[in-house]
């Protein structure tokens, strides 16, 4: 369960934040539009606390598919625009409001695709019991450089000793790991293979 504070901790940093980073947002903004047009931003809905749905925002860095163009995977969507705004992860700042508005927590496992949870083990489904995050342990220890198996395992375990403390180590991490711009892709990835399961 999530620690006590923790709400107080996202508000106390993702409100100026926001505000402070809009600057940054309305020039990637400009870029998003004059590279592929509107939308700007990308919405899609991830599983939230427990499972709930919610609309998760980020900015646009790939062309919708369109097989006349060749854009049928990520590798060919992903524009050169796009790429920039991931590796810097300037994609992710529309996310921040989300924090704001209580969908999510700026530590925690990240908000995967609605159709994984059928997908989960019991265990791998423990992610669920706190508030999906801007930024997480798998994060600063590979981002998408890591199995399913691994990214999952460390999402249990920061639900497991979930602190303050933990949370203040990892966003120091996180600033770290994003200058660095590491594990932005999977290897041969654009960006990380679908999750079809402990099975296949």
């Amino acid at each position: 369960m999530p620690y006590r504070g923790k709400r107080a901790l996202d508000i106390a940093i993702a409100v100026p934040l926001f505000f402070l980073t809009l600057p940054v947002q309305a020039l990637a903004a400009i870029g998003v539009l004059a590279t592929m047009g509107s939308p700007v931003l990308f919405a899609q809905e991830r599983p939230g606390f427990g499972g709930e749905p919610f609309i998760m925002r980020k900015f646009r860095t790939m062309r919708p598919i369109n097989p006349d163009k060749g854009w049928i995977d990520d590798h060919s969507r992903l524009t050169r625009y796009g790429s920039l705004l991931r590796s810097t992860s300037v994609d992710e700042l529309p996310t921040i409001w989300n924090i704001v508005r209580g969908d999510m927590s700026l530590v925690g496992p990240r908000p995967l695709l609605m159709q994984y949870l059928e997908r989960y083990t019991p265990k791998q489904a423990r992610r669920m019991e706190v508030p999906p995050g801007l930024t997480g342990l798998a994060q600063v220890s590979g981002r998408n450089n890591q199995s399913w198996e691994e990214r999952f395992d460390l999402d249990v375990a920061y639900v497991d000793n979930c602190s303050l403390r933990l949370d203040v180590r990892i966003l120091a991490r996180t600033a770290w790991t994003v200058l660095r711009r590491e594990g932005v892709s999977a290897e041969g990835e654009a960006t990380m293979p679908e999750f079809r399961g402990n099975d296949l």
